[in-house]
């Protein structure tokens, strides 16, 4: 397994553009066709389409530090962002299924999934339908395998790196996915008896 941390001498990772925003409440009323002001979200005559996907975060320890392994890919705009890997459900698979698989699609890491992160949820608008998207976050271990994006068959993912936890906040494009990182790293803390992310050696 790789255990080199590949997030050095990287450029400033570019800020990502304004964003859908999240937790949006479904039930919410929406304008019927025809009103005047559209929600942010698009017309409201649109069809809705639902999407589930699941990834999360695979950890493995390098020089006595939490690491995460993350992706860097385009969004809609076009400008690269880093965030972490997942994907859609294919056929009957579970979200635990699909989490694994993606995360070894996307990053070449093998993981065992420990336990639930997290759901994210939101909207977003294409030229022909509005998506609420659900996706599920799990944290994992890594088991095997080496840092790569050639088995991404969509090859979405652009570059794939270890991250110490401790520079995730810097690094991940979305707010959403710092707070699931930070949630991790004080279950992992807490799992090896400690409050804080132990520190680099020199």
């Amino acid at each position: 397994m790789s255990s080199a941390a590949h997030s050095q001498g990287r450029s400033p990772v570019p800020a990502p553009p304004g964003g859908h925003p999240l937790r949006i409440d479904p039930q919410a009323p929406h304008p019927v066709a025809g009103s005047a002001a559209p929600t942010a979200h698009g017309s409201s005559d649109l069809p809705i389409v639902e999407e589930t996907s699941a990834g999360g975060l695979v950890v493995e320890i390098i020089d006595g530090v939490f690491h995460a392994a993350v992706i860097a890919r385009r969004n809609r705009a076009g400008r690269l962002e880093w965030c972490l890997p997942k994907g859609h459900l294919e056929g009957v698979e579970t979200a635990e299924e699909a989490a694994v698989r993606e995360i070894a699609e996307e990053t070449g890491i093998t993981g065992s999934i420990q336990r639930r992160l997290g759901v994210i949820d939101y909207w977003f608008t294409g030229d022909d339908r509005r998506v609420h998207k659900v996706v599920h976050h799990f944290l994992l271990e890594a088991i095997g395998g080496f840092l790569t994006v050639e088995g991404d068959p969509d090859s979405e993912a652009e570059d794939v790196a270890w991250v110490a936890f401790a520079d995730l906040s810097a690094t991940l494009s979305y707010p959403n996915e710092r707070r699931l990182a930070s949630a991790a790293l004080e279950l992992l803390n807490q799992s090896r008896g400690i409050d804080r992310n132990p520190p680099s050696q020199q």
